[in-house]
């Protein structure tokens, strides 16, 4: 006899990076989940596509487990499995390019990163900053409209939530090692709109048990 509880294993680094929504989703789903770090990169011929994360839901059946790669497609997967985003494809759609415009921020950071040309370099995290700009601009309407409480859209915790406050934990915190400027680059564009969600999401019955390597982002905030 085979057991109907589902379980899922997280396949990524011993970091936040681009799992940390979907370890916030995991939390926020009340499931049975364990985070591996696999050997890298001896185990990246092992992974779908060669990358991480990697989702993987144990069967439940004896049939093969079910395993996904790509960051904002577990998310997703997740989120819609749980309840986090809405049914109606429209709706859907409305938080889905939140999450699209943070990986376009997120793209533009990591080819800060990578890049090795001083020029190219000051370049890129200025259209970096720009983007940013452009994300807070849209998540602070997105609050105002929805009656500055805390969440971008509806009363409850949504994708689009979880989502925005694991990219802050990111992009504040966790891209000091590539960036130790970062936090004082940011923390004055932050809106008292957006500070109240990332404290609304970080403090959310469902969010609250989660533990970021980095530590609260509502504390380094307010640091």
């Amino acid at each position: 006899m085979f057991s109907s509880k589902v379980v899922y294993i997280l396949r990524y680094f011993d970091s936040t990076g681009l799992a940390e929504s979907s370890r916030i989703l995991l939390t926020a789903a009340g499931v049975e989940w364990t985070d591996e770090h696999p050997e890298w990169p001896q185990e990246k011929p092992n992974q779908p596509h060669g990358r991480m994360p990697v989702l993987v839901e144990k069967s439940t059946d004896g049939s093969p487990d079910f395993v996904i790669c790509e960051s904002s497609n577990i998310e997703r997967y997740l989120a819609r499995t749980y309840g986090f985003l809405p049914a109606d494809l429209k709706q859907a759609a409305l938080q889905e390019q939140v999450r699209d415009l943070i990986s376009d921020v997120n793209g533009l950071f990591t080819g800060y990163v990578y890049c090795q040309n001083a020029n190219d370099k000051a370049m890129l995290i200025a259209k970096f900053e720009s983007l940013l700009d452009t994300l807070i601009e849209t998540q602070t309407i997105l609050l105002k409209n929805n009656g500055n409480t805390g969440r971008l859209f509806g009363n409850s915790l949504s994708y689009a939530d979880i989502v925005s406050y694991g990219f802050y934990i990111n992009i504040m915190i966790n891209a000091a090692q590539f960036k130790p400027d970062i936090a004082n680059l940011i923390k004055p564009k932050l809106t008292p709109e957006l500070v109240k969600l990332i404290s609304t999401a970080e403090f959310d019955p469902l969010t609250v048990k989660h533990k970021s390597k980095d530590g609260s982002l509502t504390a380094a905030i307010s640091a």
